[in-house]
């Protein structure tokens, strides 16, 4: 069985790397690069969002959580509210503003540039401090792929846990380093179609092989874990738990790895299709991904030594070798699409807002760009020692990158779109206590349980929020801030009658 996965997974990593390959051939431009030179259709812009998005944790993380109990399912099935919810909220409200914005501030490539622009930051101070805060917890974050990518393996072919990591960060590293943005989002789409047909199969053939008694156990099962609000009983979810689940959706906003595919699409009408396309997938994906660890629980029984490999165990014993490698080939799909994504960023955030703006301000863009693919090897070599401790749960640090990444952008992104008195001093207190307060709440406050132990990325985006908008009063906007504003207002409005001008097209 392992000879015969192995072939499979050998055949998925080299067609990925073929498509990283195909577009260092294509000797790319910066622009290029970092942004597709804003040229993704609907397809490729809603499946590399949320392939990006949904990462390793879908198939193992969230599994994991259903598995392992029934207060563990209940927060599963919270937290994936709370995610649809954020996702909705992000393609409705964020996509179309961003995507022109982006384009009408002069032509903005990554997050921290578009800040920077939006407030007409002269001395940089934003773009450094954002590239920053992202360097921080995106490299976090890709360790938490790295060490699922690292399981994977080890659960598969009986690797040792050092030695899977090595091959997972040097494949995913390859594509990215080779091809840059074009790579990872057209990866992206086929790793998240592969994520969705795999999810959606596993369990309803699971269902399928269940005996009678197994699914009595089921149906008994799902009826507790149904019983979502605070009963009392010993498998009560309470009402902090609830909020702190659903106060993942308040991270999508702020999340450059997503943002940066609104930015990237071909124009503000691909918007509209990519959303239906977008949250179609993330919610069938999300219940599909709750459905796998509940009903795993019953068709291999507790006991599993790591819950988070639910998904593993139930496809190597429910499908023959060759169907189980393509199926065990989406757990891959994961974690590339959203460690590519996370170096991507990185990288390119580094090299255009810290190396041009600080090291070398005459750079050109052949050099930024070979400073770009540099920092990618670097992130990965400083993730990969993260990663090496093995007892970490992907789950835990995924949340907290997210925490840390939400709160620090996420009222920034948001109010910079809909407020046109938003003001760079603003955007600075935002950023640094979004990331303070994330920091404080998890290392100092958490450990001292009750109310402290509610998810940072509450009260990180809450008091972001507030620091934003005070801060704001202490200076004003310029004339061509409120300018480029309302420019971004009235081509939003116009009619998607394909006459808008050259700044939507």
């Amino acid at each position: 069985m392992q000879t015969s996965i192995l072939i499979v997974f050998i055949l998925y990593l080299a067609s990925m790397l073929l498509v990283g390959f195909f577009f260092y051939r294509k000797k790319i431009n910066l622009n290029e690069y970092v942004l597709g030179d804003r040229k993704l259709n609907p397809w490729v812009t809603a499946m590399s969002a949320q392939a990006s998005d949904m990462s390793g944790w879908l198939l193992t993380g969230i599994p994991g959580l259903a598995y392992a109990s029934i207060i563990g399912a209940k927060e599963a099935i919270w937290t994936s509210i709370g995610l649809c919810l954020g996702t909705v909220l992000n393609w409705l409200l964020v996509a179309k503003r961003l995507r022109v914005y982006t384009e009408i501030s002069n032509n903005s490539l990554t997050i921290p540039s578009y800040l920077e622009n939006r407030f007409k930051d002269k001395k940089g101070i934003i773009s450094i401090i954002t590239a920053v805060v992202i360097l921080f917890f995106f490299t976090i974050y890709t360790s938490s792929m790295f060490s699922a990518g690292a399981k994977l393996f080890s659960n598969i072919f009986g690797l040792d846990y050092t030695l899977a990591l090595v091959i997972g960060s040097v494949v995913i590293v390859g594509y990215t380093f080779l091809g840059g943005f074009l790579a990872v989002s057209w990866t992206d789409l086929i790793q998240g179609l592969l994520m969705f047909f795999c999810l959606v199969f596993v369990p309803l053939f699971m269902l399928g092989n269940f005996t009678g008694g197994q699914t009595d156990e089921v149906g008994l099962l799902f009826e507790s874990i149904l019983k979502l609000f605070p009963t009392g009983d010993e498998f009560s979810y309470g009402w902090l738990g609830i909020i702190s689940a659903l106060g993942w959706g308040l991270g999508y906003c702020g999340m450059p790895h997503i943002l940066v595919r609104f930015m990237a699409c071909k124009d503000k009408r691909t918007i509209k299709p990519a959303t239906v396309i977008a949250l179609v997938w993330v919610v069938i994906t999300m219940a599909a991904a709750i459905v796998i660890g509940i009903c795993g629980s019953v068709y291999l029984g507790p006991g599993l030594a790591d819950s988070e490999q639910v998904f593993m165990e139930v496809v190597k014993k429910l499908f023959p070798p060759i169907v189980a490698g393509i199926m065990l080939s989406a757990i891959l799909a994961a974690i590339m699409s959203t460690a590519d994504s996370q170096l991507l960023v990185a990288s390119t955030s580094f090299s255009t807002d810290i190396y041009k703006r600080l090291i070398n301000k005459n750079a050109s863009d052949k050099q930024v760009l070979f400073v770009s693919k540099i920092t990618v090897l670097v992130v990965a070599v400083i993730a990969f020692v993260i990663a090496l401790d093995q007892n970490s749960t992907v789950f835990t640090v995924v949340s907290y990158a997210w925490a840390g990444l939400g709160a620090s952008f996420g009222p920034i992104i948001f109010l910079s779109l809909y407020n046109k008195n938003v003001t760079s001093k603003g955007a600075v207190a935002g950023i640094v206590t979004g990331a303070v307060v994330t920091i404080l709440f998890k290392y100092v406050l958490a450990p001292l349980g009750g109310f402290w132990s509610i998810y940072e990325i509450i009260p990180g985006f809450v008091l972001s929020l507030i620091a934003v908008l005070l801060f704001s009063k202490l200076d004003k906007p310029t004339d061509e801030m409120l300018a480029e504003f309302e420019e971004m207002k009235r081509q939003i409005k116009e009619k998607d009658d394909g006459q808008s001008q050259k700044a939507s097209a």
